[in-house]
This record gives structure tokens, C-alpha cells and sequence, in this order.
């Protein structure tokens, strides 16, 4: 090859590149991005073959590559193409785009990884880990809490009581007195004991789900070799044995969520019960037993935290024990305290007639006040982190982590209130026959008009912004080309296209403002909503008409946001049974939001990187152990980042002898920004100096992949100078037809895709004294 015949770059040291010897062969690991693809579209021919793996992810090579390291020959001068595909983790199962439902689970699970950087394991660091466990508890909670207020309050307590409501809905009729004349039924303890069956069976798929996924998806040991890591040379707890095998806390907080959501269904049962065997005159008897039956309750809870709190993840080592007894007994416990619950409420009270509504205010005042206490301790200890180790390009300094998880519980809020809020209008309409949900969830619905109003102003300015960008993006279009003929409209599509990959880099700003204005909003519904013990609209009432008409206004559009926003969730995944584009579409949220393992909620969507990066680690560890040949693993957009992942994975003794080729990564200007702890510029850089070689190749046009922008003299030695976005800006020899604006794609079409790669595999290449010429006679 030429370029092995080119002299060293340090300009005569009397070593040059050695040519490959015989029997060796060079590999290049393909991994794909975000949204997937297949095989055939990786390798660019039709005649793919798995060579290793499952239906779910595996390893594909050209037919006519399989036996390619048995004639390395016919390989001379060019690399064996390898796809490695994952996208049926994620986007594959049309079922799984239902777990749009499970997005505040996910969401504050990506808060676990969004601390600040830290130079050791100090308590703050544990403490951030605890405060986000806690959070994701809450928000188990608040979604059992959400499906007892539609099954026990609304269905069973509320309409069930009321005969004109009962009488619209006939599978009602045997629950109310007036419609059973007084059936077995019809008393309001057994309505409350039969109706907790449907968030208990909620629990129940919730459990079910979690340990499914996990050992379909996340049961994959690491390679590892049994010894501890040096902290010395790991910069990144993705380098770490038990990273991406969480599997003891998984089954932990799974066994502790699946008590939490039952013993909340147990205390939505006993609650009206016990207060009605509390009045004068109750059952002394009844009385004792809601007594010890709301001890153990508590107790049982108590219990719980303490196994939230207990234990974190374990990273230094493959933990494959299993707390056997907590994860059989806990939720077994936790079910027989529920079952006891029902048999205390169904006992026989006459005189009790169900009245109102449930004391559904307490409790969904207590979870807001309990989650707004856990994000503003979370946001004091990343304030912590962050001064501990600044780091200039960290999302929000260092509050990306705290914000996440507030709108993770805004989230659940806004789902718990628009179903309880359209299964209440479902049963009874305009009517005003029954009282309907609490009064704090009526004051969430209230807030999110004003919210709407803050989110559209920081997006007209963002607009105006990048209108901004693109008129002052003419004039570099312009420079780049300047010996083409003049084309206004193409150079104004490409400084648009600029400009709007720009606005990537303005989601900070956006998340600040919307976590902002949610705390503060939030904050005001539930002072409101738990002073006044009213309706927005009926507490504004005694005030001038223009501040009524405006709570009027909002409550009801707040509450009719809340509710389309919920059916656009049922649709989107009705949607995804039927449609592949709206499937793959989904998926793409998937492939980004569930890249990190389950460390703070077990019921989150499973991390497919427990599968694919032990699948990558795995198969570079063997390839070179086996051939001894070079390998460049090249990595596109999210599989940049499973390259590295699986990199930092390997022992460095093979970490040394592989190069990394990404494009269209996101690594440094996502994953470095919002998780700085992980993929920080510590890590980064370790990265660079432990693998053979790093190139990075991007576009001014990507709004996804950027520069990995290492500091000092690394920066330039990995980051390519943008590549030409498009390749031609008229009409050339070469492109006689206008050339596409690629963007985020097809970086292999760029011909500097092709020679980077051959540079990466001549400098893995060793280096070989040059050969002296002989002196002259």
C-alpha cells in the first residue's frame, strides 16, 4: 500500500509503518445508530450472513466474507466489514412501544446518571444515588396512588354510591345499593376490597414486566476476569466489572416497588374504613384491628425505605448474589397485609353509606411535598459535586440531574391527573352527580396552561435565535465555497440546516426554564390546593372577575391538556402495532433513554446496553485473541457510544491494539454534557490515550453528532476538521446532480470516511526500523 511507504510524521526517525504481515487480517466492526437498520444496508449487499448471535442482536458479515480470515490474501489492503445489530433491543417488538406508559420511570433513572464529576466515591455521591432512589419510589407510589383514586374513589366509592351514576353504567349496577337493593356487594368496604384487585393486578404486571425484561435482556454477564480495576487507571465507572450487570439491585428495588405499590393499595383500603370504625359509637373491636392493621402497614413501609436506602449499585465487581429471602418475603408480606386489609374492610358496618370522596388530597399532597423536599436536596448536593470538580461543559452546571428528575415527577403528576380526571368526565360527564377527583390534582391541571404559555415564548425566541444564526451562517457558506458559481437558495438551505442542528445545544436552556417554571408552578397548586381545599374556579371566586374567568379558563384547558396528553399516549402506542415508521420512530426515544442500566427504578424500560455492550466486548476480546489481526470498531451516532462503552470494557491489554473510528457521535455533545460524571472530559481523555487510536469524523449539519473537543493537543490529534456538508455545492463532474444535504447520515459516502479508516489501521500497525541504504562505493 502507498502509505505504508510514506515517510514517519516526525519527519526521519528512522521508523516507518510496517505492511501487514502474512496471515493477518483487518476487521471493522460496524455498529449503527439510533432507529436501526439491517444488515444488508450496513454491509451494502444483499447476501448477509449471521455469523454469531440471535434473532435479537447479532453479528452479520457478507456471504462471501465468512471464511475471510482463512485467506487473508484476498484481503490485502482492505479491512473485512463486520455489522454488529442491536436495533431489535429496542425498536424491534411492536409491544414495547406501549412502554411510552413507563416514561417517568425512565426519565428519572437518567437522573441517576446525571451527577456532576466527583474525584472519589465520597457520601455525596452515595447520598445523590439514595435521593434519586427515593424519587423513583415516590413515583411508584404515585402511580399505584393514581390507579386506586380511578378504581376505589371514582368507579367503586364515588359512582358505585350514587344511583344515577350507577344506573349510566350497568357494570356498576351490582355495587350500588340503590340498583342491588342493598347486595352483598353493595357495601362500601367489600366495593373498596373488590375494586383494589385492579392496581393491585397494576403491581403485579409492573413486577412481571421488570423480571421478564431482565432476563430476556439484561442477564448477560460481562467479560471479566474476576479481578478488581485499578482506580488508578479507571477514570469512568463504565470501565468497572459490574456496571452493566446491575442484577442484585435490580431484584432489590424490584422486590422493594412491588411491596411499596401493594401496601399502598392496602392503605387506600383501610383508610375509610378505619375512620369510619373511629366515630363515636364504632365497633371497639373494628376499631383495635384498623389500629393494628395501620401499625403493621406502617411498619411494613418503614421497612421498605430501608431497603431503598440500604444498598446502591455495586460496579467493582460482578455481583451475582441475590438477596434470596428479601426478594421472596418482602413482597409476599407486603401481599398478606393486603389480603388481611380486604378482610378488615369487607367486614360488615351498617350505617356506613359512602359520601364525597375519598381523602385522596392528603395523600397526593404528601407525595408532591415529599418529591419537591427530594429535588431540592438533590439540586444542594449537585451544587456540591459540581464545585468539587468544575467542569465548563456540564448541562445546567451541574443541575441537569436534579431538573430531570423534577420533570420526571411533573410527569407522573400530569398522567395521574389526566386519568383520574378523564375517567371522572367518562362516568359522569357534565352531571355533576359525583364530586370527582381530589382537589390537588384539579390544581396540577391548572398550571400547565401558564407552563404552555412560558415553553412557546422560550420557543419563539429560540426561533428567532436561529433565524438569527442562519442569516449570519449565509456569509461562512458563502466562504467556503468561494470559487463556486453563486446559488442563493442553496446557500440559504445550508445555513438553515446549520442553524437548526444548533439548536441541539440549546436544550439546557430549554430544560431550565421548564424545570424552573414546574417547581414554581407546582409549588403554587399545592399550596392551594391544600389551604384552600377548593377548586381553582371556586377559589377565585370572591375576586375581580378578570382573575376568575382566567382560573376558570385555565382549569378547564388544564384539565383537557392533561387528558389529550394522556390519549396521545395510548394512541402513539396503539399506533406502533400497526405502523414500522411509527415503531422505529418510538424506538429512537428508546435507543437514547434506555442506554443506562436500571439503577434507580426497576419497572423503567430495560437497558438494551446490558446486552449489546457485553455482545461488542465479547466479540473484540475473541476476533483479536484468535486471529491476532487489527480491529477498528466504528461506531455511528448511539453506536459511537456502545463503542466506547465496550471499549472501556476490555482488559487494556486488548483496548491497546483497537482503534475507534465514530461519526455522528453524540459522546461529548450529549452524553459529555448531561453525564459528566461518565462520559466527562476525565473519561474522554482516558479513553484516547488507552485505545490504540481515535478519529472523529462530524458535520456542521448534525444536530446530533459533534466534536469530542478533548483538551489540550488531543483535541485536534482525534477530532477530523468539519467534513463538507454537502459534498459539492453545484453541479460538479464528479455530481452532475445537485448533492443531498446528509446531515446526521451516510457518512460512508464521504471519501474521508474511507481514508481515516485506513489511516487508523496503519497506525495500528507496529513500527519497524527503516531499512539503511547502503553507502555508496
Amino acid at each position: 500500500m502507498e502509505r505504508a511507504q510514506e515517510p514517519a510524521a516526525d519527519g526521519g526517525t528512522g521508523s516507518r509503518t510496517a505492511p501487514p504481515q502474512q496471515g493477518e487480517t483487518d476487521l471493522e466492526l460496524l455498529v449503527h445508530g439510533v432507529g436501526g437498520t439491517t444488515p444488508e444496508e450496513m454491509l451494502d449487499d444483499p447476501r448477509a450472513v449471521r455469523i454469531s448471535g440471535d434473532d435479537t442482536a447479532a453479528v452479520y458479515r457478507r456471504s462471501e466474507d465468512v471464511d475471510a480470515e482463512d485467506r487473508p490474501e484476498d484481503y490485502w489492503g482492505r479491512p473485512v466489514p463486520e455489522a454488529y445489530v442491536w436495533c431489535n433491543l429496542t425498536s424491534g417488538n411492536a409491544a414495547r412501544a406501549l412502554w411510552l406508559l413507563l416514561l417517568p420511570f425512565m426519565v428519572v433513572n437518567l437522573a441517576h446518571w446525571m451527577r456532576p464529576s466527583a474525584r472519589d466515591q465520597s457520601r455525596a455521591v452515595r447520598l445523590y444515588g439514595l435521593l434519586v432512589r427515593l424519587a423513583g419510589l415516590t413515583l411508584t407510589v404515585l402511580l399505584v396512588a393514581a390507579a386506586c383514586e380511578v378504581a376505589l374513589d371514582l368507579a367503586a366509592w364515588q359512582c358505585a354510591g350514587v344511583e344515577a351514576c350507577a344506573r349510566r353504567h350497568s357494570w356498576l349496577g351490582f355495587l350500588s345499593p340503590a340498583v342491588s337493593d342493598d347486595g352483598w356487594w353493595s357495601m362500601p368496604g367489600r366495593r373498596l376490597a373488590l375494586a383494589a384487585l385492579v392496581p393491585a393486578a397494576l403491581t403485579g404486571l409492573l413486577w412481571y414486566l421488570s423480571h421478564r425484561t431482565w432476563s430476556a435482556y439484561e442477564s448477560q454477564p460481562p467479560m471479566t476476569d474476576g479481578s478488581e480495576p485499578d482506580d488508578d487507571t479507571v477514570r469512568t465507572s463504565l470501565g468497572r466489572p459490574g456496571f452493566w450487570y446491575g442484577r442484585r439491585l435490580v431484584a432489590r428495588l424490584r422486590a422493594a416497588h412491588t411491596a411499596a405499590g401493594l401496601l399502598t393499595v392496602a392503605a387506600a383500603v383501610v383508610t375509610p374504613a378505619a375512620h369510619f370504625d373511629r366515630r363515636p359509637g364504632g365497633s371497639a373491636v373494628l376499631d383495635v384491628l384498623g389500629w393494628l392493621v395501620a401499625g403493621a402497614l406502617l411498619a411494613a413501609a418503614a421497612f421498605v425505605v430501608w431497603v431503598v436506602c440500604r444498598r446502591g449499585r455495586t460496579e467493582n465487581r460482578l455481583d451475582e448474589q441475590l438477596d434470596e429471602q428479601l426478594l421472596r418475603q418482602l413482597p409476599l408480606a407486603s401481599l398478606v397485609l393486603l389480603l388481611l386489609t380486604l378482610v378488615y374492610a369487607g367486614w360488615s358496618r351498617p350505617g356506613w353509606h359512602s359520601a364525597g370522596r375519598l381523602p385522596g388530597d392528603t395523600a397526593f399532597g404528601t407525595l408532591a411535598l415529599a418529591q419537591g423536599a427530594l429535588v431540592v436536596a438533590l439540586g444542594v448536593v449537585a451544587h456540591l459535586l459540581h464545585g468539587t470538580h468544575r467542569d465548563p461543559r456540564a448541562a445546567m452546571r451541574g443541575f441537569g440531574g436534579p431538573s430531570v428528575a423534577l420533570l420526571a415527577c411533573a410527569l407522573g403528576g400530569v398522567m395521574s391527573g389526566g386519568v383520574a380526571q378523564r375517567v371522572a368526565d367518562w362516568l359522569d360527564g357534565t352531571r355533576a352527580s359525583i364530586d370527582g377527583p381530589p382537589v390537588l390534582l384539579t390544581w396540577q391541571a391548572s398550571v400547565i396552561p401558564p407552563l404552555l404559555v412560558a415553553v412557546l415564548a422560550l420557543i419563539g425566541w429560540l426561533s428567532w435565535r436561529t433565524w438569527q444564526l442562519s442569516r449570519a451562517e449565509r456569509t461562512t457558506v458563502e466562504r467556503d465555497h468561494p470559487k463556486e458559481p453563486e446559488d442563493p437558495a442553496r446557500t440559504r438551505r445550508i445555513a438553515r440546516t446549520r442553524a437548526m442542528a444548533a439548536l441541539t445545544d440549546r436544550a439546557p436552556l430549554l430544560v431550565a426554564v421548564v424545570s424552573a417554571a414546574t417547581l414554581l408552578l407546582g409549588a403554587g397548586a399545592l399550596v392551594g390546593g391544600l389551604t384552600s381545599g377548593r377548586t381553582p374556579d371556586d377559589a377565585a371566586k370572591d375576586t375581580y372577575p378578570v382573575v376568575h374567568g382566567a382560573a376558570q379558563t385555565a382549569q378547564a384547558l388544564g384539565s383537557w391538556l392533561v387528558g389529550l396528553g394522556f390519549i396521545l399516549f395510548v394512541t402513539w402506542g396503539r399506533r406502533a402495532y400497526k405502523d414500522a415508521s411509527a415503531r422505529r420512530t418510538i424506538g429512537i426515544l428508546w435507543d437514547v433513554g434506555t442506554f443506562w442500566p436500571r439503577a434507580a427504578h426497576p419497572f423503567a424500560p430495560p437497558c438494551y446496553a446490558e446486552r449489546a455492550v457485553p455482545d461488542l466486548t465479547w466479540r473484540m476480546a475473541t476476533w483479536t485473541r484468535r486471529t491476532g489481526g487489527r480491529l477498528v470498531i466504528s461506531g455511528h451516532s448511539q453506536g459511537s457510544v456502545l463503542a466506547a462503552a465496550a471499549a472501556w470494557q476490555l482488559k487494556p491489554s486488548v483496548r491497546g491494539r483497537v482503534a475507534l473510528l465514530t461519526y455522528g457521535s453524540p459522546l461529548e455533545r450529549l452524553y459529555g454534557r448531561w453525564f459528566p460524571a461518565h462520559f466527562g472530559p476525565v473519561a474522554l481523555s482516558s479513553l484516547h490515550r488507552e485505545v490504540a487510536c481515535w478519529r472523529n469524523l462530524y458535520r456542521l449539519t448534525d444536530p446530533i453528532g459533534g466534536p469530542v473537543r478533548l483538551p489540550g493537543d488531543c483535541g485536534p490529534e482525534v477530532d477530523h476538521e468539519p467534513l463538507k456538508d454537502p459534498l459539492a455545492y453545484g453541479r460538479t463532474a464528479r455530481h452532475p446532480l445537485p448533492a443531498p444535504i446528509l446531515g446526521h447520515s451516510d457518512y460512508q459516502a464521504d471519501p474521508v470516511f474511507a481514508r481515516e479508516r485506513e489511516h487508523l489501521l496503519e497506525r495500528l500497525r507496529p513500527e519497524v526500523p527503516e531499512q539503511r541504504p547502503e553507502p555508496a562505493p
